[in-house]
């Protein structure tokens, strides 16, 4: 080989590093300015309010090949509202919006920061005042394998409501005939011991036009509602849904002042329930923590809750089966 020869191969050689080199930091470049924002995913969020800590929660999507930052945002009481819009300025995240449940006649307003697991930042609430929330990753919680259960457990005694306690409220509850009874509207009311996975057994009776609901760990709200009465189409608010996220397939609520009954399995995040003996909602993701949650630890075990402040109600043979 001669020397123009060598030195022209050589050349090659040394244009195609370069070439490569070039391609790896390009594609590294490349692949970080679309890295996604931190703040995108779903978020277990505690709003410090009039001195007292409410549960709310977060979910941050991207949107289209334009990178719109949409979400749903669960405020401590009513359903998960669409955010159409989140924007992004100077680091900082922010979105405003419309009326729900509360009074006043201004939107709500918030303005974030993310970093890693957390967030932090302020709501304006529709009274025109600050208020501060801090947040945290909301864990997965998707099952890796199937529960182990043990043995049933009953829930009333069928005298009295020793093993539960209210919500702080009077209590209203009683007790008769075998039968819990909440005849008027006034306290949740809540079992003293927590529950992680679980199988659980419950029957119930409202009168018409009547509203309550079962609370999953304190925090996902199965619908309890007088249905059949009002709307009869599956929706994520009436007989039988989470409420606010996960609607039934099909529709079984019987009439006002029957006896019905719920069967539910509860696996880290994943629910199935069976309204009247027909499955309605099969292994089904809960986004997040509902509207009325007692609080927003998501990851930790929590108790049973019934609504008792939309009305009378009743219920019966509650058995609980947890996962060991």
């Amino acid at each position: 080989m001669n020397k123009q020869s060598l030195a022209n191969k050589i050349f090659r050689k040394a244009a195609m590093v370069m070439m490569a080199a070039f391609s790896l930091h390009y594609g590294a470049s490349a692949q970080e300015m679309k890295k996604d924002p931190d703040v995108i995913g779903r978020w277990d969020i505690t709003m410090e309010k009039d001195g007292k800590s409410q549960p709310s929660w977060l979910e941050v999507q991207k949107s289209g090949s334009h990178g719109v930052l949409i979400g749903r945002f669960t405020y401590a009481f009513g359903s998960a509202r669409p955010i159409s819009e989140i924007k992004q300025a100077n680091g900082k995240f922010s979105f405003s919006l419309p009326l729900q449940w509360e009074p006043g006649d201004r939107n709500m307003d918030f303005e974030f920061e993310a970093s890693g697991n957390t967030i932090k930042g302020t709501m304006v609430y529709t009274d025109g005042k600050s208020y501060s929330f801090t947040g945290v990753r909301a864990p997965s919680l998707l099952p890796t394998k199937a529960p182990v259960w043990g043995k049933p457990v009953k829930l009333l005694n069928g005298k009295n409501t020793k093993g539960w306690h209210t919500d702080g409220r009077p209590n209203q509850w009683v007790v008769e005939n075998g039968i819990l009874r909440s005849k008027k509207s006034g306290a949740n009311l809540l079992t003293d011991q927590k529950f992680k996975d679980f199988k659980l057994h419950i029957e119930f009776r409202y009168e018409k036009g009547s509203n309550s609901g079962v609370y999953l760990r304190g925090r996902y709200e199965t619908q309890v509602i007088d249905t059949k009465t009002g709307e009869p189409e599956p929706l994520n608010n009436q007989f039988s849904s989470i409420y606010g996220f996960i609607q039934p397939n099909k529709m079984m609520a019987k009439n006002a002042g029957e006896w019905q009954s719920y069967d539910i399995t509860l696996v880290g995040r994943v629910v199935t329930i069976v309204a009247n003996g027909q499955e309605v909602v099969s292994r089904q993701v809960i986004p997040g923590i509902t509207g009325g949650a007692l609080d927003s630890n998501e990851g930790e075990p929590g108790p049973l809750m019934l609504q008792g402040d939309h009305g009378p109600i009743d219920y019966r043979n509650i058995v609980i089966t947890p996962a060991k």
